[in-house]
């Protein structure tokens, strides 16, 4: 077996069951805020367009994906981040895949290099973070490097990065909005990014999947591709973006999304991906390019979301510190009951016993970096489940945290 295996840690769920599986839940009705599977329902039209074009079943998917996939996503990708049309161009900057997990961890493999005169090649990312980044930077035989997030701002401090660090950075991970924070990078920090990647010879990486969720219908979060346009980089160098149906749309059972960026990082990710074996079937590429090209839908689901947090945050805010979130779907409160501060995994078991809710501990996002982890003593709520239940759960929260 692969020896880097040894390195992985156990997912966040795994720990989390470990966790309560000594505990008895009171007798009320579960809610789960755990993992981040979204429960809103799928537009009406997927359905009938599979139905439809189930007779592509027939075909071999081609790792490319179908012309008429690859234009709605760069007509998509030209108006939500105000592109030149001509700076997109479907058959070199774009590429089908199945949902951004799956690429985010195959991009590592086929960007990171052992043979590179970067001694202990590293991978960044933000901390805490979205485990598959950093098992993909082991698995590909690089080391991660996590980057805090600053209590305040819950951003990364990029400028405290030594330059040594930089100079042996090949991959650097970014997600904007953040999960589990919500936060969203700006601009001004992309384009500082972007200079440093420039400067170092590294790739940004920026996961996207949840940049259909945000909360002000006038300041949409800014995307990296839009970074590069604002810049004038409309050869997207060294910047390639990874975005997915699953949160947009409510379609994660699709398993559908896409990269996009630089075109020469692209041409080769395809030829790693033509020997992975990773093509979406024909019926799910014709109900995708019918979702990339539907936007009613996509307000009417983040309106749904906008008024489940309003709702929740009157209730939450009064009984325990937390900010609203810029975007995804996420609360990252601290741990305190009766206005004192206990352990994240002491407060997600307790909670489990005494209000049947699951939590995930922020320890169990982060990792110990730079003397100290910045999930430790926060958790992530994932408020995915119907309105009712989220108010019933924050109402029942409330009352925990108020000791």
């Amino acid at each position: 077996m692969n020896p880097r295996l040894l390195e992985l840690q156990p997912y966040p769920f795994e720990k989390l069951a470990a966790l309560l599986s000594g505990v008895t839940p009171a007798g009320k009705s579960a809610i789960s805020w755990s993992i981040g599977e979204p429960k809103h329902a799928a537009p009406d039209f997927i359905a009938s367009v599979i139905a439809r074009e189930i007779g592509g079943l027939s075909s071999y998917p081609l790792t490319v994906g179908e012309p008429d996939l690859r234009t709605a996503i760069g007509d998509w990708l030209v108006g939500r981040f105000k592109l030149p049309a001509e700076s997109i161009d479907k058959d070199k900057h774009i590429l089908p895949c199945n949902g951004s997990r799956e690429a985010l961890f195959a991009f590592a493999q086929a960007v990171v290099s052992e043979k590179s005169d970067k001694e202990d090649a590293l991978v960044l990312m933000p901390n805490p973070f979205y485990q598959i980044y950093e098992g993909a930077a082991l698995l590909a035989g690089a080391q991660p490097y996590f980057l805090n997030i600053n209590a305040q701002t819950l951003m990364p401090d990029f400028d405290s990065v030594p330059e040594d660090i930089w100079k042996r950075c090949q991959l650097l991970f970014i997600c904007t909005p953040g999960n589990p924070t919500g936060a969203v990078i700006g601009a001004e920090q992309m384009k500082k990014l972007i200079a440093l990647a420039d400067q170092f010879d590294f790739v940004i990486a920026s996961d996207e999947c949840y940049s259909e969720l945000y909360f002000d219908e006038q300041r949409p979060p800014v995307g990296l591709l839009q970074a590069c346009a604002e810049m004038g980089r409309n050869d997207f160098a060294r910047c390639i973006v990874f975005h997915s149906l699953s949160k947009r749309s409510n379609l994660p059972g699709m398993r559908s999304g896409f990269v996009a960026g630089d075109a020469a990082i692209i041409t080769n990710f395809k030829l790693y991906r033509t020997y992975h074996g990773c093509a979406m079937s024909p019926p799910f590429q014709r109900a995708s390019a019918a979702a990339w090209r539907d936007e009613k839908h996509v307000a009417a689901n983040r309106e749904l979301y906008r008024v489940k947090f309003k709702a929740v945050l009157d209730i939450l805010q009064p009984a325990m510190r937390m900010s609203a979130p810029q975007g995804a779907f996420y609360l990252w409160p601290e741990t305190t009951i009766g206005g004192k501060v206990v352990s994240d995994k002491e407060f997600a078991q307790q909670l489990f016993a005494q209000e049947n809710i699951t939590v995930v501990p922020g320890s169990y996002l982060s990792r110990d970096a730079h003397g100290s982890n910045p999930g430790v003593n926060r958790v992530r709520i994932a408020l995915v489940a119907p309105f009712d239940v989220c108010v019933d759960g924050a109402k029942r929260l409330a009352k925990f945290a108020g000791g």
